[in-house]
Protein backbone atom coordinates (compact mmCIF):
# COMPACT_ATOMS: atom_id res chain seq x y z
CA UNK A 1 0.00 0.00 0.00
CA UNK A 2 1.36 3.36 -0.96
CA UNK A 3 1.49 5.78 1.95
CA UNK A 4 0.81 8.67 -0.39
CA UNK A 5 -2.04 7.21 -2.40
CA UNK A 6 -3.91 5.68 0.54
CA UNK A 7 -4.81 2.38 -1.17
CA UNK A 8 -3.69 0.19 -4.04
CA UNK A 9 -6.20 -0.78 -6.65
CA UNK A 10 -7.23 -2.73 -10.15
CA UNK A 11 -8.72 -6.13 -9.51
CA UNK A 12 -8.31 -8.94 -12.04
CA UNK A 13 -10.91 -8.56 -14.77
CA UNK A 14 -11.63 -4.95 -13.88
CA UNK A 15 -11.13 -3.92 -17.49
CA UNK A 16 -8.71 -1.40 -19.00
CA UNK A 17 -7.41 1.31 -16.67
CA UNK A 18 -9.02 4.72 -16.80
CA UNK A 19 -7.05 7.52 -18.38
CA UNK A 20 -6.09 10.55 -16.33
CA UNK A 21 -8.60 12.64 -18.29
CA UNK A 22 -11.40 10.18 -17.49
CA UNK A 23 -10.54 10.18 -13.80
CA UNK A 24 -10.49 13.96 -13.70
CA UNK A 25 -13.76 14.36 -15.61
CA UNK A 26 -15.59 11.79 -13.48
CA UNK A 27 -14.21 12.65 -10.05
CA UNK A 28 -13.05 16.28 -9.93
CA UNK A 29 -16.36 17.40 -8.38
CA UNK A 30 -16.10 14.68 -5.71
CA UNK A 31 -12.53 15.71 -4.90
CA UNK A 32 -13.41 19.43 -4.72
CA UNK A 33 -16.51 18.72 -2.60
CA UNK A 34 -14.56 16.53 -0.19
CA UNK A 35 -11.73 19.05 0.12
CA UNK A 36 -14.25 21.75 1.02
CA UNK A 37 -16.08 19.50 3.47
CA UNK A 38 -12.79 18.76 5.19
CA UNK A 39 -12.45 22.46 5.95
CA UNK A 40 -10.39 24.24 3.31
CA UNK A 41 -11.48 27.65 2.02
CA UNK A 42 -12.27 27.92 -1.72
CA UNK A 43 -8.93 29.61 -2.54
CA UNK A 44 -6.96 26.89 -0.74
CA UNK A 45 -9.27 24.20 -2.13
CA UNK A 46 -8.32 25.11 -5.69
CA UNK A 47 -4.64 24.65 -4.86
CA UNK A 48 -5.40 21.37 -3.08
CA UNK A 49 -7.44 20.12 -6.04
CA UNK A 50 -4.49 20.77 -8.33
CA UNK A 51 -2.11 18.97 -5.97
CA UNK A 52 -4.42 15.96 -5.68
CA UNK A 53 -4.51 15.51 -9.43
CA UNK A 54 -0.78 16.00 -9.74
CA UNK A 55 -0.44 12.98 -7.42
CA UNK A 56 -3.08 11.10 -9.44
CA UNK A 57 -1.25 11.84 -12.68
CA UNK A 58 1.99 10.54 -11.19
CA UNK A 59 0.54 7.44 -9.52
CA UNK A 60 -2.41 6.40 -11.69
CA UNK A 61 -0.44 3.51 -13.19
CA UNK A 62 -0.25 2.02 -9.67
CA UNK A 63 -4.04 1.87 -9.34
CA UNK A 64 -5.02 -1.82 -9.49
CA UNK A 65 -8.76 -1.77 -8.71
CA UNK A 66 -8.82 -3.51 -5.33
CA UNK A 67 -10.61 -0.41 -4.00
CA UNK A 68 -13.00 2.00 -5.67
CA UNK A 69 -11.54 5.01 -7.43
CA UNK A 70 -13.26 7.33 -4.93
CA UNK A 71 -11.70 5.45 -2.02
CA UNK A 72 -8.26 5.76 -3.59
CA UNK A 73 -8.79 9.45 -4.36
CA UNK A 74 -10.00 10.19 -0.84
CA UNK A 75 -6.81 8.71 0.60
CA UNK A 76 -4.84 11.12 -1.58
CA UNK A 77 -6.97 14.19 -0.93
CA UNK A 78 -7.07 13.60 2.83
CA UNK A 79 -3.28 13.70 2.96
CA UNK A 80 -3.18 16.82 0.77
CA UNK A 81 -5.78 18.60 2.93
CA UNK A 82 -3.91 17.78 6.13
CA UNK A 83 -0.67 19.12 4.64
CA UNK A 84 -2.43 22.32 3.55
CA UNK A 85 -3.96 22.83 6.96
CA UNK A 86 -0.65 22.30 8.74
CA UNK A 87 0.88 24.91 6.43
CA UNK A 88 -1.96 27.34 7.09
CA UNK A 89 -1.62 26.76 10.84
CA UNK A 90 2.06 27.63 10.69
CA UNK A 91 1.33 30.80 8.73
CA UNK A 92 -1.74 31.78 10.80
CA UNK A 93 -1.49 30.19 14.26
CA UNK A 94 -4.71 31.94 15.39
CA UNK A 95 -6.77 29.75 13.06
CA UNK A 96 -8.20 26.77 14.89
CA UNK A 97 -7.09 23.38 13.59
CA UNK A 98 -10.59 21.95 13.34
CA UNK A 99 -11.39 23.77 10.13
CA UNK A 100 -12.24 27.26 8.99
CA UNK A 101 -14.97 27.22 6.42
CA UNK A 102 -15.75 30.86 7.02
CA UNK A 103 -19.54 31.19 7.13
CA UNK A 104 -21.30 32.97 4.31
CA UNK A 105 -18.16 33.11 2.19
CA UNK A 106 -18.63 29.36 1.59
CA UNK A 107 -21.85 29.60 -0.35
CA UNK A 108 -19.95 29.18 -3.59
CA UNK A 109 -19.13 25.48 -3.55
CA UNK A 110 -22.47 24.21 -4.85
CA UNK A 111 -22.80 27.11 -7.25
CA UNK A 112 -19.34 26.38 -8.63
CA UNK A 113 -20.47 23.37 -10.67
CA UNK A 114 -24.23 23.47 -11.45
CA UNK A 115 -25.95 20.08 -11.56
CA UNK A 116 -29.17 18.89 -13.18
CA UNK A 117 -31.26 19.86 -10.14
CA UNK A 118 -30.09 23.48 -10.03
CA UNK A 119 -29.29 24.36 -13.64
CA UNK A 120 -31.59 27.18 -14.75
CA UNK A 121 -33.00 27.53 -11.24
CA UNK A 122 -31.04 30.20 -9.31
CA UNK A 123 -33.42 30.08 -6.34
CA UNK A 124 -32.86 26.35 -5.87
CA UNK A 125 -29.11 26.79 -6.33
CA UNK A 126 -29.01 29.49 -3.66
CA UNK A 127 -31.08 27.31 -1.33
CA UNK A 128 -28.64 24.44 -1.78
CA UNK A 129 -25.69 26.76 -1.27
CA UNK A 130 -27.18 27.98 2.00
CA UNK A 131 -27.76 24.40 3.14
CA UNK A 132 -24.16 23.58 2.25
CA UNK A 133 -22.93 26.60 4.20
CA UNK A 134 -24.80 25.38 7.28
CA UNK A 135 -23.45 21.84 6.89
CA UNK A 136 -19.91 23.17 6.62
CA UNK A 137 -20.43 25.25 9.76
CA UNK A 138 -21.59 22.14 11.63
CA UNK A 139 -18.74 20.06 10.22
CA UNK A 140 -16.34 22.62 11.65
CA UNK A 141 -17.40 21.50 15.14
CA UNK A 142 -16.01 17.97 14.54
CA UNK A 143 -12.39 17.05 15.04
CA UNK A 144 -10.50 15.98 11.92
CA UNK A 145 -10.87 12.21 12.40
CA UNK A 146 -14.61 12.33 13.08
CA UNK A 147 -15.12 14.80 10.27
CA UNK A 148 -13.53 12.53 7.64
CA UNK A 149 -15.65 9.54 8.68
CA UNK A 150 -18.83 11.63 8.81
CA UNK A 151 -18.22 13.14 5.37
CA UNK A 152 -17.71 9.74 3.76
CA UNK A 153 -20.56 7.94 5.52
CA UNK A 154 -23.27 10.58 5.76
CA UNK A 155 -22.56 12.91 2.84
CA UNK A 156 -20.93 10.60 0.29
CA UNK A 157 -22.87 7.48 1.38
CA UNK A 158 -19.83 5.21 1.36
CA UNK A 159 -19.98 1.83 3.07
CA UNK A 160 -17.91 1.06 6.18
CA UNK A 161 -15.53 -1.19 4.22
CA UNK A 162 -14.77 1.61 1.75
CA UNK A 163 -14.28 4.11 4.54
CA UNK A 164 -11.95 1.72 6.32
CA UNK A 165 -9.83 1.43 3.17
CA UNK A 166 -9.80 5.18 2.58
CA UNK A 167 -8.76 5.99 6.15
CA UNK A 168 -6.53 3.00 6.86
CA UNK A 169 -8.56 1.64 9.78
CA UNK A 170 -10.74 -1.40 10.46
CA UNK A 171 -14.54 -1.45 10.16
CA UNK A 172 -15.29 -1.60 13.92
CA UNK A 173 -13.21 1.55 14.39
CA UNK A 174 -15.16 3.21 11.58
CA UNK A 175 -18.49 2.40 13.26
CA UNK A 176 -17.23 3.61 16.63
CA UNK A 177 -15.92 6.88 15.23
CA UNK A 178 -19.05 7.39 13.15
CA UNK A 179 -21.29 7.01 16.21
CA UNK A 180 -19.26 9.62 18.05
CA UNK A 181 -19.30 11.93 15.01
CA UNK A 182 -23.08 11.63 14.66
CA UNK A 183 -23.52 12.49 18.33
CA UNK A 184 -21.30 15.55 18.05
CA UNK A 185 -22.90 16.65 14.79
CA UNK A 186 -26.42 16.36 16.19
CA UNK A 187 -25.39 18.28 19.28
CA UNK A 188 -24.01 21.05 17.07
CA UNK A 189 -27.17 20.98 14.91
CA UNK A 190 -29.37 21.32 17.99
CA UNK A 191 -27.33 24.32 19.16
CA UNK A 192 -27.62 25.84 15.68
CA UNK A 193 -31.40 25.41 15.71
CA UNK A 194 -31.63 27.05 19.14
CA UNK A 195 -29.63 30.04 17.87
CA UNK A 196 -31.79 30.29 14.76
CA UNK A 197 -34.99 30.25 16.80
CA UNK A 198 -33.57 32.90 19.12
CA UNK A 199 -32.74 35.15 16.16
CA UNK A 200 -36.28 34.89 14.78
CA UNK A 201 -38.06 35.77 18.02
Amino acid sequence: MSKESGAPARATGAGPPATFEQVYDEHADFVWRSIRRLGLEPSAADDALQQVFLVVHRRLSEFEGTSSMRTWLFGILLRVVRDHRRTLQRKSPHLRSGGASGGAANEDELLRVPDSTTAGNPERALSRAEASRIINELLDTLDDDKRAVFVLAELEQMQAAEIAQALGMDAPAVYSRLRAARTDFERAAAAFRRRALGEHR
